[in-house]
């Protein structure tokens, strides 16, 4: 049973006891210290609401909608929604804040209060701290009964949200409805399973094979868009009559492809893809975090412009985005973040800029795959007990790699030549997260089992 409290929110498994759990009493503490946060800044008293498709997301609903009322705050509940359109639904509804209830890529027994500031945005490192220690106090105020929030079901951000997309001058609708797309989709049975199908459909994408596209929250398969998650529907395209696999995770922000042969794009390689595109038409500086890919840093440097590299988190993206004002960032995870329409991590705006990108190259999408850079990602991960100080084990590890070039502005980073290796603390999981890169998966797999190696040597210590 796990209760995580992080700059990604509120998440935990579901059932079990108050502090050690999701638990109802923990939701309902949580709302109001976040509640009792919009009110105390001075915010607009208004709180805009979505959840994905996993079942718990009803109960959790309304408990945290009938929470925000009892304070006095307004909410708008959008029903099943995505993240990025609770997002961009946030700023247009003049709203203080919103919360997207979903655990992201984590399986059916979690869940988690995603918070969002005035602008739609993730809470910042800071702001998160301040509800995290309102929580801790229990001293909030309830509005009397004549002074209660109102509430406010709305069903058509969605549309709004693609009509944004449509809009976009990047997004090339006719070219993309004379390439006669086929695609497939895998929505893992959640909010995606009404988002992308309805996109595709407004992109002019015709034939659309739903694969797990029934909103009943019921994960056919891990969620998380990973290859050995994602059998199913590479099956179908090896089969043969498809152009293009689309894989999104419950809450609609991490993408993923699969290529007409079957083979994965990479989740990896999305945001390269992306990017590529976006550089091609306009001028500026990407960012991702420092676990992703460096086949954006070089896709960017030869289209001239300069990347740059961020602590893992969407919030600390963002920032970096901000700060160097870039055209395009996001995560290796499949997250696309295209500050033009918002910023936030977003698979619908993902879709539209690739299948633009793939219609404008008149190639199959193993084709794009191949002109990029290769290089191989190996994810690996050490649970991470009570006991273990990771701050003097990643000084241990520093010390031993000294002469490398490295990075310590979240866990550690080190070069390699033309690998390198991320250790960090999850801020999602009681883990230790090793990523490691190479141009081949061999390559990179050894380096993550020396690592691993240099940590269990230090823990045993």
């Amino acid at each position: 049973m796990t209760l995580i409290k992080s700059i990604s929110g509120i998440r935990g498994t579901l059932g079990g006891k108050p502090g050690d759990t999701l638990s109802p009493i923990d939701i309902v503490k949580f709302t109001s210290a976040y509640g009792s946060w919009i009110l105390s800044s001075g915010r607009q008293p208004k709180v805009v609401l979505g959840r994905d498709a996993r079942p718990s997301g009803g109960f959790v609903g309304e408990l945290v909608r009938s929470t925000l009322m009892a304070l006095g705050i307004d909410v708008v509940d959008l029903g099943l929604s995505t993240t990025p359109t609770v997002e961009i639904a946030v700023p247009r509804e003049s709203a203080g804040g919103g919360i997207i209830l979903s655990a992201s890529h984590n399986p059916i027994q979690w869940n988690a209060l995603k918070l969002l500031n005035e602008a739609g945005e993730f809470l910042s490192k800071e702001q998160s701290q301040t509800v995290l220690d309102l929580a801790q106090t229990d001293d909030f105020t309830f509005a009397e009964s004549n002074k209660v929030g109102k509430l406010e079901e709305r069903d058509d951000y969605l549309d709004t949200h693609i009509e944004l997309i449509l809009a976009n001058e990047l997004v090339d609708v006719e070219a993309i409805r004379s390439r006669n797309f086929k695609v497939v989709v895998d929505a893992v049975n959640s909010s995606g399973g009404l988002a992308i199908p309805k996109l595709l459909e407004a992109l002019g994408v015709d034939e659309i094979n739903r694969l797990y596209c029934e909103p009943n929250g019921q994960f056919p398969h891990n969620p998380e868009p990973l290859a050995e998650n994602l059998q199913d529907i590479a099956s179908v395209l090896e089969k043969g009559n498809y152009d293009l696999g689309i894989v999104v995770d419950p809450d609609v922000d991490r993408l993923a492809f699969v290529c007409e042969d079957g083979e994965m794009f990479g989740e990896e390689y999305t945001l390269v893809a992306v990017a590529d595109y976006v550089l091609e038409h306009k001028s500026g500086p990407t960012v991702s975090n420092l676990s992703s890919t460096r086949a954006l840093r070089d896709v960017t440097e030869k289209a001239g412009q300069t990347y740059h590299a961020s602590a893992v988190g969407e919030v600390n993206v963002v920032a970096k985005m901000k700060e160097v004002n870039s055209v395009i960032g996001g995560e290796g995870n499949g997250g696309i973040i295209y500050p033009e329409l918002h910023y936030g991590r977003d698979a619908l705006i993902g879709v539209a800029l690739f299948l633009s990108h793939l219609a404008h190259k008149d190639m199959t999408a193993s084709r794009l795959r191949a002109s990029y850079p290769k290089y191989e990602i190996s994810k690996n991960k050490i649970p991470l007990t009570a006991d273990l100080d990771l701050d003097k084990i990643l000084d241990k590890i520093r010390e031993k790699y000294q002469h490398q070039p490295h990075t310590t502005i979240d866990g550690l980073k080190i070069e390699f030549d033309e690998a390198w290796v991320h250790l960090r603390k999850s801020n999602t999981e009681p883990i230790i997260r090793i990523y490691s890169e190479a141009d081949s998966s061999p390559k990179a797999q050894a380096l993550a089992n020396k690592l691993i190696e240099d940590i269990k040597e230090v823990i045993s210590q």
